[in-house]
């Protein structure tokens, strides 16, 4: 079945990419980490959710998205009828920088490719960036998450086959942890029936 061996042969590349990623020295954040955190999920997914970099318990555990603020994703994962294993997750930076202060430029050049590559084998068709940093870099833009958030965007020509997947910006859910207001989940959540929206996917318990 070919659509099976195309899982497979994309996960086997995945795999290769994050080989690369654990090993990487590319930059100096190597030195300070515990480990690389390459991304987890689905290789076929249809979406993918990108972050901006590992904190501490990501850091420990070498996975995306474990510590509180992942939990929170998870849940949102949930409420939107899927679960983890059914969508990608990763970051634009695979080591933790120090005291989880935002990617520097430099950090982000040398992780770079790893992001693009990752998109590229992966092929999803909603992207959904967390945060300013995620936002800004994906879409190669200055504009702030806070004007971007709800509004579907287009990704660049970041690499082959790239050009024009949607994008749905939102907050990154660290900074909802800190501003739990209901006015901010709300917002995540419209901007996540979006993306239901647009993959046709049905909440939980409706059908």
């Amino acid at each position: 079945d070919m659509s099976e061996t195309s899982v497979e042969a994309k996960a086997a590349a995945l795999e290769e990419i994050e080989k690369e990623v654990l090993a990487c020295e590319r930059c100096p954040l190597h030195k300070g980490r515990t480990q690389g955190v390459f991304g987890e999920g689905n290789p076929d997914a249809d979406l993918v959710f990108v972050g901006e970099a590992p904190g501490q318990e990501e850091d420990r555990q070498g996975r995306p998205f474990v510590g509180r603020a992942g939990q929170l994703l998870d849940k949102l994962i949930h409420a939107m009828g899927l679960k983890r294993e059914d969508v990608y997750i990763t970051n634009i930076l695979k080591s933790r920088p120090p005291n989880n202060r935002s990617p520097a430029a430099d950090e982000v050049e040398a992780c770079w490719d790893y992001l693009v590559r990752q998109l590229q084998i992966i092929a999803p068709k909603v992207i959904v960036t967390l945060g300013n940093p995620a936002t800004q870099t994906l879409l190669d833009t200055r504009t702030g998450i806070t004007r971007l958030r709800g509004q579907w965007q287009k990704l660049p020509l970041l690499g082959e086959g790239l050009a024009g997947i949607d994008v749905m910006p939102t907050y990154h859910p660290a900074y909802l942890l800190r501003q739990y207001t209901t006015e901010n989940r709300r917002k995540v959540w419209e901007d996540l029936q979006k993306v239901m929206d647009a993959l046709g996917l049905e909440p939980p318990g409706e059908s």
